[in-house]
């Protein structure tokens, strides 16, 4: 009888997720809270056929030298800037991503951040659980979503979902992206003029070698005095040092994110934690721990499609979510 192919799933999974490879695949799967280390992941990967990958793993050409068996990457991921994709290529491994899922409950949080951010949410319950509350005190005045400006930059998926969330609020909506758009109720502009103009900041790009560091402190610098930054999409935007800089300045008013730099491991030179000033007591940030696509129906949905394609390509399928064309000969699945 032949052995069934060997999965790794690097981070917990949902029981459904375990299920969907029964009979299929072999599976090594993490059942703990923490991420294994990178070589705690290449240990286990060295005779893998899949990997399920998630936010924590790197995947570089060191990495896929030494898992010559790999066959199929299923990242239960939308980015994938984590991945050498072009590494990936050349060994004949595939990458799969999970394009759709990902982008509503993205969008919803960066409304919660928007809102928490201007209407000073978090220090209002952490004053009321400090200090108690005694009755209502001209105390806390912020910026409300109504009649503000709001510039989303980067207007692809997430957001163009941003938007359509936003048009209820009586705001008006400014947008740049590389790619020329239309859409309604939705002024596109160049970058220079969103970051001038609008009251919030509101980041929906991919990580990318020309966005990394798009938000620096020149960017920062052509936005309205007292504009508050909000981040959904990925940490290397934005120079977090620059952000504390110009809070401390009061060029920014505040500063909410779900993504931080040091979470981006394709970049060697990352810092390896958040700015101190950023998550200090009286900061005027709102940051939540990378939690965009945190709703439960989602997170399942989105391992089971990683799942399945990792099933599809070991088929000799085409994979949903393929993202790359291996060059390699002998992988089965470039014939599908």
């Amino acid at each position: 009888m032949t052995e069934l192919p060997l999965i790794v799933l690097t981070n917990r999974v949902f029981p459904e997720t375990r299920v969907a490879f029964e009979g299929v695949a072999r599976v090594v799967a993490n059942d703990g809270p923490e991420p294994w280390s990178y070589d705690q992941v290449i240990e286990r990967c060295r005779e893998a056929a899949g990997l399920m990958a998630f936010m924590t793993d790197c995947v570089d050409r060191a990495f896929l030298a030494r898992c010559p068996n790999l066959k199929v990457i299923g990242a239960a991921l939308k980015g994938y800037d984590n991945i050498d994709v072009d590494a990936a290529s050349e060994r004949g491994v595939q990458v799969t991503i999970v394009p759709d899922l990902l982008t509503e409950p993205t969008a919803e949080l960066a409304i919660g951040l928007m809102i928490a951010l201007g209407r000073h949410i978090p220090a209002g319950d952490a004053g009321i659980r400090t200090v108690g509350f005694a009755g209502w005190r001209p105390q806390l005045y912020g910026t409300g979503i109504d009649n503000s400006t709001v510039g989303i930059v980067g207007f692809g998926r997430v957001g163009q979902a941003i938007a359509r969330r936003l048009s209820g609020f009586g705001c008006r909506i400014i947008a740049y992206d590389a790619e020329p758009f239309e859409s309604p109720g939705v002024e596109g502009m160049a970058l220079e003029n969103v970051l001038g103009l609008a009251d919030f900041v509101v980041l929906g790009l991919p990580l990318t070698e020309s966005t990394t560091g798009l938000i620096d402190a020149e960017a920062i610098g052509r936005m309205r005095r007292g504009a508050l930054l909000v981040n959904p999409a990925r940490g290397s935007l934005v120079d977090e040092a620059a952000v504390a800089d110009a809070l401390e300045s009061g060029q920014l008013s505040g500063y909410a994110a779900d993504v931080f730099e040091c979470e981006d491991w394709a970049r060697q030179e990352r810092p390896a934690t958040i700015d101190a000033r950023l998550i200090r007591p009286g900061a005027r940030t709102v940051l939540t721990p990378h939690i965009g696509s945190a709703v439960m129906s989602v997170r399942r949905e989105i391992e089971l499609s990683a799942a399945t394609s990792i099933i599809e390509a070991l088929a000799g399928k085409v994979p949903g979510g393929l993202i790359n064309r291996p060059v390699r000969l002998g992988n089965p699945a470039l014939t599908a």
